[in-house]
Order: C-alpha cells, then structure tokens, then sequence
C-alpha cells in the first residue's frame, strides 16, 4: 500500500508540475499575441498616417500650382495693360 501511496503521490505532484507550466506557456501565448497586435496596430497607425501626410502634401502641391497659374495669369494682365 505505500508503494501504492508514493506512487500516486508522485504522479499528483507531476500532474501539479505540468498544469503550472501549461499555465505559463497560455499566458505567454497570450502575452504574445498582444504584443503582435499592438505592433500591428502600430503599423497600421504609422502607415494611414504617412497616406494621410502624403495626401495633404498633394493637396497643397495642387493648390500651390493653382495659385502659380493665377499670378501668372494676373502678371500677363499687368503686362498688357501696363
């Protein structure tokens, strides 16, 4: 019977050994994919803000284009009236 006993007590505390350590490994899995998403919100984050800055500067590039054609427009006026 103590054969028995140490036994069982030996496999209980296996047991006890193996759920603490599939415990870590969940919560690292866990830790881990936070991590990636946060990197990949990042990402994302990065990148529709590099889009937008690119979209104003376009924006600003097209409007300064236009105000170069109007003064070119009002200096030929100039010249012919003057």
């Amino acid at each position: 019977m103590k054969t028995i006993a140490v036994t069982v007590a030996v496999l209980a505390l296996g047991l006890a050994a193996c759920e603490s350590k599939t415990e870590n490994a969940v919560e690292n899995d866990t830790a881990l994919e936070n991590a990636a998403e946060a990197d990949t919100n990042a990402a994302t984050n990065d990148a529709a803000n590099a889009a937008d800055t690119a979209l104003d500067a376009a924006g600003n590039a097209i409007e300064n284009a236009g105000e170069a054609v109007e003064n070119a427009g009002d200096a030929v006026e100039n010249a012919t009236t003057n």
